[in-house]
């Protein structure tokens, strides 16, 4: 029986980097990712874990033109067990404000290029009548936050998106894991000041790994972040618009 490979779609992702290690023993890995020739330190990364190959592969998510083809040719390379949507930006929040099209380029990657992304995987494991894909929302985008409202948006509308297309996906073989995680401490966040209840890539790879394992369509990371989110959607508006990021 041929085992399935690991796909993390933005390949360079720290998070992504640490799930694929977790789960390479015994599998091929595919890392996707921009200029995907300088990726030798992840390949090292994931071959050590125990992958039983590492292909790298050009991938622009913002390049939605392109998705259709990488990820026909990434499903050429042999069946899918799990894939990791990886990829997104955090922008700037202040100039966001005044600039429209940094606006738009915040949203068209973290909303647009996932929603493409997830329809076509979702097309090809639908195929395969089995795998499973892993989305990354965030506490952002359970209730948008005045200090970060276009990257709360666009998370916003992919935790909307990757629910539905969960539930679509029932009974078809295949799974998907929205995964909500709080401020996590990486390359992502440098130079900001942690939030409380922050997490590290290792950590939210634990979890991930761990509710794959279980089955489970919805993680929280860390887990108390769910409770403390049901009570800040009661939250007045008043409030609420002086939180902080």
């Amino acid at each position: 029986m041929t085992v399935g490979s690991v796909v993390v779609l933005g390949g360079r992702s720290e998070i992504g980097v640490e799930v694929a290690t977790r789960l390479a023993a015994g599998r091929p890995v595919v890392l996707a990712a921009r200029r995907s020739g300088e990726l030798k330190a992840e390949t090292a990364a994931v071959a050590a874990a125990g992958a039983t190959a590492v292909h790298t592969v050009e991938f622009d998510a913002d390049r939605v033109v392109d998705h259709a083809r990488v990820l026909s040719d990434i499903a050429e390379l042999g069946p899918i067990d799990t894939v990791v949507l990886a990829f997104g930006i955090l922008g700037d929040q202040q100039r966001a404000e005044t600039d429209a099209q940094h606006a738009v380029n915040i949203v068209h990657t973290d909303y647009v290029a996932q929603i493409s992304v997830l329809t076509h995987i979702a097309h090809l494991l639908r195929a395969q009548r089995s795998g499973r894909i892993v989305v990354f929302s965030s506490v952002a985008g359970v209730r948008v936050r005045r200090a970060n409202y276009v990257y709360g948006s666009a998370k916003a509308g992919l935790d909307g998106f990757a629910s539905g297309l969960g539930d679509a996906l029932h009974g078809s073989g295949v799974s998907l894991l929205l995964v909500r995680p709080g401020f996590v401490i990486g390359r992502m966040t440098e130079g900001m000041s942690p939030a409380p209840m922050s997490s590290t890539p290792d950590q939210v790879a634990d979890a991930v790994v761990k509710a794959l394992g279980k089955g489970r369509a919805r993680v929280w990371v860390p887990g108390l972040l769910r409770p403390v989110f049901f009570g800040m959607r009661l939250l007045p508006q008043a409030v609420w618009r002086r939180m902080p990021r």
